[in-house]
C-alpha cells in the first residue's frame, strides 16, 4: 500500500514551501488510496513548541489536506537510538570531537588544495585513551555515519537517474554532542518502519537523500521511492528564503486567499499542466502526476491567489459564504440578493464590508456639472414604492424618455451619482440594496 508523509518540524508556521511538499505527498497518498501520516519532527526539544504543532493542524484543516494519523518524532527515541547502537556495532557509526572552527579551518585547506571539502575521518584514527581525553575536555563528540565510498544511484520521480559519488559528500552527523537526534536518521528509522513508499521533498534534500539511502541499506531497511521537486524562487527568480516568513499559511489565510485557490496553484506550479482552478479536490487528486513536474527553478507570485480566489468566490452559493455576508453585518432578509451582486465584484470576501457600507450609507456622488441638472431630473423620476430587479430599467427608461439621453450618457452619470464610482456591480442589482433609495421608495 502507499504510504507518505509529511513531516515538518514545529518551529515556526507552515509556509508556501512547506506546503508544497505535503501537497504533493497528499495527493499521491490519496490517488493510490494509500495512508497520508503527518509526522511531527520535535526532536529539537528547544525549538519547538507546541503552538506551532497547533498551528501546522490547523492550516492543514483549513487546506483540506487531512492525515490518517499523527506520529511525533518525540515519541520516538528509544527506537533511534536502537539504531544507533545497531549501527555502532556494525563499525558504520563513530564518535568526533572537531570543534566548528576546527571544520572549518579544515575545509578551508582542502578547498584550497583543490578538493572537495569533505570530513576527513581523523576521528577513526583516535584511540580510546584518546577519546577519552577529547570527552573529559570537549565533552561528548558527534556520533557521525560511516559512508561506504561508493556511487549512491536511484531513479528520481521527478530529476531522472541520480548518481552520487558518496566519497564526495562527508560522514553526515547523525546525533550531536547534546544527545538531539538529527532528522537524517530519525526519518530513516520512522519511514523503514513505518512503511513509507513515497518521498517527495524539495532538491535541496539531494545529497541528504543519498546518505540516506546508504543508512536504510545499514540497517535492513527498503528504500522508498524518491522525488525531489524544484524550489520556489519569486517571480523575478529571486531566493525566497527571506520572504518566506510573510508567505506563511496563516499570513496568506488573513489576507483572504482561499483554499482552493492556493490548492489549484500549488498542485500545479511548476509542472507541465496549466494552472487551472478546481472546484474540489477530488478534481486535484485526479489530475495530479508528479512525474510531469520539472527540475527548473518555480516562480510564485502570491499575487498569482487573488485572481484565482476571486473565480472560486464567485462560484460559490450563499450558502457557502453566508458567515461571511452577516459578518460584513448584511441583514440576513437581504443576504440572497446582496451576494447576488457582490459575488462577481469582490477578490477576497474582506471586500464584502465595502460593498454593504456602499448599500447602507450611501457614497459621494461623483456627478459632473453638467450633469447636475439631469441627475435632479433622474432622482424625481425614481419609482415610487419598493424598488426590484426591473425598478432601474423602469427608471432609466422614464429618464431616457424626459431627458433624451441614452447610452453612456445616460447610464454612466447615473452609476456614478449613485455609487460614486465608474464601474461595478450590475446597477440593476446593486439599485434595490440602496438602503437611501429603498427608504425614498
Amino acid at each position: 500500500m502507499t504510504t507518505t508523509r509529511f513531516a515538518p518540524s514545529p518551529t515556526g508556521y507552515i509556509h508556501v514551501g512547506n506546503l508544497r511538499t505535503a501537497l504533493m505527498n497528499y495527493l499521491i497518498a490519496r490517488k493510490a488510496g494509500g495512508t497520508f501520516i503527518l509526522r511531527i519532527d520535535d526532536t529539537d526539544p528547544e525549538r519547538s513548541k507546541e503552538e506551532y504543532v497547533d498551528a501546522i493542524k490547523q492550516d492543514m484543516e483549513w487546506l483540506g489536506l487531512h492525515w490518517d494519523r499523527v506520529e511525533r518524532q518525540s515519541d520516538r527515541l528509544d527506537r533511534y537510538a536502537e539504531a544507533a547502537d545497531k549501527l555502532r556495532e556494525m563499525g558504520r557509526f563513530y564518535e568526533a570531537f572537531e570543534t566548528p572552527t576546527e571544520l572549518d579551518l579544515k575545509r578551508k585547506k582542502q578547498l584550497n588544495m583543490g578538493k572537495p571539502p569533505v570530513y576527513d575521518r581523523a576521528a577513526l584514527a583516535l584511540s580510546d585513551a584518546e577519546k577519552e581525553s577529547l570527552r573529559a575536555e570537549r565533552g561528548t563528540g558527534v556520533w557521525r555515519f560511516k559512508l561506504d565510498h561508493e556511487r549512491i544511484e536511484w531513479n528520481d520521480g521527478i530529476l531522472g537517474d541520480i548518481s552520487i559519488d558518496a566519497a564526495s559528500v562527508s560522514d553526515p552527523v547523525l546525533i550531536r554532542g547534546d544527545g538531539q537526534v538529527l532528522y537524517t536518521i530519525a526519518s530513516v528509522v520512522d519511514d523503514t518502519e513505518m512503511g513509507v513508499t513515497d518521498v517527495v521533498r524539495g532538491s535541496d534534500h539531494v545529497t541528504n537523500t543519498a546518505t540516506q539511502i546508504q543508512i536504510i541499506s545499514a540497517l535492513g531497511g527498503t528504500c522508498p521511492r524518491f522525488a525531489h521537486h524544484s524550489l520556489l524562487t519569486g517571480p523575478q527568480g529571486e531566493a525566497l528564503s527571506k520572504r518566506l516568513g510573510t508567505l506563511a499559511l496563516r499570513d496568506l489565510r488573513e489576507q483572504g486567499v482561499q483554499p482552493m485557490a492556493l490548492l489549484s496553484l500549488m498542485a500545479r506550479l511548476g509542472s507541465s499542466d496549466p494552472v487551472e482552478l478546481r472546484s474540489d479536490m477530488a478534481e486535484l487528486i485526479e489530475g495530479f502526476d508528479v512525474a510531469r513536474f520539472g527540475a527548473a527553478p518555480t516562480k510564485f507570485d502570491v499575487q498569482d491567489l487573488f485572481p484565482l480566489t476571486a473565480k472560486h468566490l464567485q462560484s460559490l452559493p450563499l450558502a457557502d459564504v453566508s458567515e461571511a455576508v452577516a459578518d460584513a453585518g448584511v441583514p440576513a432578509e437581504l443576504a440572497e440578493p446582496f451576494w447576488a451582486m457582490a459575488r462577481e465584484n469582490i477578490t477576497t470576501l474582506g471586500d464584502l464590508i465595502g460593498w454593504w457600507e456602499l448599500c447602507r450609507d450611501g457614497a459621494e456622488p461623483l456627478i459632473a456639472d453638467e450633469d447636475r441638472d439631469f441627475i435632479a431630473e433622474a432622482m424625481r423620476l425614481l419609482p415610487e414604492g419598493q424598488l426590484g430587479g426591473e425598478s432601474w430599467g423602469t427608471w432609466t427608461a422614464a429618464v431616457k424618455e424626459a431627458t433624451g439621453r441614452k447610452g453612456k450618457g445616460l447610464f454612466m452619470p447615473l452609476r456614478k451619482a449613485l455609487t460614486g464610482m465608474e464601474r461595478g456591480p450590475e446597477m440593476a442589482t446593486l439599485l434595490p440594496l440602496l438602503q437611501v433609495i429603498r427608504a425614498r421608495g
